[in-house]
């Protein structure tokens, strides 16, 4: 019994953060009295447009870098590459594209770079990041006021300001790039998975083949057969009606998570259990997560939810590309890199005993995080339509940061999941506080004030916390005496 009352404190110690906010949001959307649709229509559109650039942010901090306010720099990038692709006039996913292989170069040059300067002010960043922020900005403004225009030429009216001389406030996206990634349709990214496999596979063949190695005929013919019988069946009239859609209904894509996760531990029982009958496959937890399923779809037909269900439509790509990031910051941690990037993150000292690249592994986690918030940009600003020239990148840090925190992560850890939730809580208040503002005080105002304020306030609070605990180590040495040896390792886990 006390264990268990021990492990519900630490839970409802270690996730205080998010139930104070998810208690806020409940306040807030019962105060205000907006139907369930308009939150959810509106958050599942900010989950889409601000996700991608908040799990950015977990890769430095699993690195020991904190807290990366340097990611503005990596949606400076991918402003940059906005502004030459509209003004060389390339429009819909093509150019989408330029626009990604412009960013990825200069965020990648602006990562390393940002590195190599943290790598000069070790347990500084979060300041060092802030300040090279503002310092990068002043550099874009003299780009976009006075180069553009003044030394580079630029003759267009719609871009430029009057005097030819610097880029106009604002650039509309809307015949260019708006919405080209949120409407490629599922039918189309079956394609491109199809004919992507079928390359990979002939390209891995040719090259065992010149190169004399033994070639897999029975399996790499399987992984054909596979993907060709995929692709036949999107030739199915109905099949080929849902996916040939820019979107997916929620309740559709809520359906396909059951299906998929029932069909798999289903397998998993099946194959771990029944043909190679191992003995330390933990059946139940397969049969918890069907339950769960089963629980989650029988959900769907409270009518409220189903309401909610049938009125969001998720674009497909930009959620799939969420998913992506997710599957990748997992699959990074489990390699030799990632391993190496935990162990400078939770003690450089011994990550350089071990013979690891510290000031090596540290500038790659940069380059990565500010090549994908300069994609996260991309997504963000897509789904926008419009580009604010000089405010858009402004707050990207702020409020990805307050996101993540919002989350239940730290300046020391952070994960997918409490990114997403992060996000979830965080837009909930952005979304509903001014309606709540308005409804108790008569002004829609003090809503948005209470709204920024959280922003700068779960931030302020978190780097409190950190600079506390870092402060709060070295008093375990009072008066001379050394620590005792459990005494240190309780010191180096916090």
């Amino acid at each position: 019994m006390n264990s268990w009352k021990k492990k519900l404190g630490k839970s409802l110690s270690d996730n205080k953060v998010v139930i104070l906010f998810a208690i806020l949001c409940i306040l807030a959307i019962a105060v205000a009295d907006k139907p369930l649709t308009f939150v959810a229509g509106e958050l599942f559109t900010r989950i889409g447009r601000n996700s991608f650039i908040v799990l950015a942010l977990i890769i430095p901090v699993l690195a020991g870098l904190g807290l990366n306010f340097g990611i503005t720099i990596g949606a400076m990038a991918a402003q940059i590459a906005i502004f030459c692709v509209v003004y060389w006039g390339f429009t819909g996913i093509g150019g989408f594209l330029l626009a990604l292989l412009i960013a990825t170069p200069l965020a990648a040059l602006f990562g390393m770079l940002i590195g190599i300067v943290f790598n000069k002010m070790k347990g500084a960043e979060m300041i060092g990041g802030m300040v090279l922020g503002y310092f990068a900005d002043g550099l874009y403004q003299v780009l976009f006021l006075f180069i553009i225009g003044g030394v580079i030429p630029v003759n267009n009216p719609e871009l430029i300001i009057a005097g030819g001389v610097g880029v106009k406030n604002t650039i509309d996206l809307k015949d260019n790039l708006k919405y080209a990634l949120d409407n490629i349709s599922l039918l189309t990214m079956v394609e491109i998975a199809f004919y992507a496999v079928v390359a990979v596979m002939v390209l891995s063949l040719l090259i065992r083949l010149i190169t004399k190695k033994q070639v897999n005929w029975k399996k790499s013919l399987g992984v054909l057969g596979g993907a060709l019988i995929a692709y036949a069946l999107t030739f199915i009239p109905f099949i080929e009606a849902f996916l040939n859609q820019n979107g997916i209904l929620l309740l559709s894509a809520v359906e396909l998570a059951v299906a998929g996760t029932v069909l798999y531990q289903l397998g998993r029982i099946v194959w771990m259990k029944f043909i190679k009958k191992s003995e330390k496959f933990n059946w139940k937890r397969s049969v918890a997560a069907i339950i769960a399923a089963g629980i989650l779809y029988a959900l769907t037909f409270i009518p409220a939810i189903e309401e909610v269900l049938l009125y969001v439509t998720l674009p497909a790509m930009t959620y799939l590309c969420i998913i992506g990031l997710c599957i990748f910051n997992s699959v990074l941690m489990k390699t030799r890199l990632g391993q190496n990037m935990r162990t400078v993150g939770q003690n450089r000292t011994v990550a350089n005993s071990a013979g690891i690249n510290v000031n090596r592994t540290r500038i790659i986690a940069m380059v990565l995080s500010t090549v994908l918030a300069s994609w996260g940009q991309l997504i963000s600003l897509q789904n926008l339509g419009t580009f604010s020239t000089y405010g858009a990148h402004s707050q990207v840090g702020q409020f990805a940061i307050a996101a993540l925190l919002v989350g239940g992560a730290s300046v020391q850890k952070a994960t997918n999941k409490q990114a997403i939730v992060g996000v979830i809580l965080f837009h909930t208040l952005f979304i509903i506080a001014p309606q709540a503002g308005q409804a108790l005080f008569s002004s829609a105002m003090l809503g948005e004030y209470f709204r920024v304020f959280v922003a700068y306030g779960v931030i302020a609070v978190s780097l409190a916390m950190h600079a506390w605990k870092t402060i709060a180590k070295p008093k375990l040495q009072v008066a001379g005496k050394s620590p005792a040896p459990g005494e240190a390792a309780k010191a180096m886990e916090e």
